[in-house]
């Protein structure tokens, strides 16, 4: 689907007319002649996020490994970098690894990051967490996070990121997976960080994911 914006009306658009309402999150029948510049989806999530005065305000999750190798590290360290830079709130576990890795890109995109920790005191947390949030449940937390997100991204990870994956799937939240991430039937595997934030772009904008089957 081919998008349209047209910043002096705040008129997104799809190219058979159809409306975006920034409210609702739903697209509207068409009404009106398509109009404006074409866009893609993270071009248009930046416009919803930073100029349409109703940007979505649940979080995306990021979540992977502990351990991540040095591509890991930097996938991480990019997709918080992108998605704070249209806007985003990333949600994580809050501790090391690719939690620290996506917080690090988030601090640097000027961005908000929430650390859902699983420990008992905020000063657990990675130093580049903008809200520490200690729940003292253990890995319980992993489903607090698979609930809380919009949508998941997954780098890397192990048994830990294969259950919030589950949780995430389970609650019907979108899933998608770069650099070794747990291959599970209904997540969406991307190729890199950009393309992760164009799968975000078009679930958070309610268009069908790019490549899905």
């Amino acid at each position: 689907m081919r998008l349209h914006l047209d910043q002096e009306r705040g008129r997104l658009c799809d190219e058979h007319g159809g409306s975006f309402d920034p409210a609702t999150r739903q697209w509207q029948p068409a009404g009106e002649a398509v109009s404006g510049e074409p866009v893609s989806a993270a071009q248009a999530l930046d416009w919803l996020q930073r100029r349409s005065g109703q940007p979505l305000r649940t979080p995306v999750a990021v979540i992977g490994t502990r351990t991540p190798t040095p591509a890991q590290s930097q996938a991480a360290e990019q997709t918080g970098l992108l998605l704070a830079r249209h806007g985003l709130t990333v949600l994580c576990g809050g501790r090391a690894g690719v939690m620290e890795d996506v917080c690090r890109g988030v601090a640097a995109g000027g961005g908000i990051s929430i650390g859902l920790l699983p420990d008992t005191e905020p000063e657990a947390a990675n130093p580049y967490v903008t809200v520490p949030l200690a729940t003292g449940i253990g890995v319980a937390r992993n489903a607090l996070i698979a609930r809380a997100a919009h949508c998941l991204i997954a780098i890397g990870g192990g048994y830990g990121t294969l259950s919030e994956i589950a949780f995430a799937l389970q609650f019907g939240r979108p899933v998608f997976l770069l650099e070794g991430a747990p291959a599970v039937e209904g997540a969406q595997s991307c190729a890199g960080p950009d393309e992760a934030l164009e799968q975000v772009a078009r679930a958070v904008l309610r268009l069908p994911a790019s490549g899905a089957a």
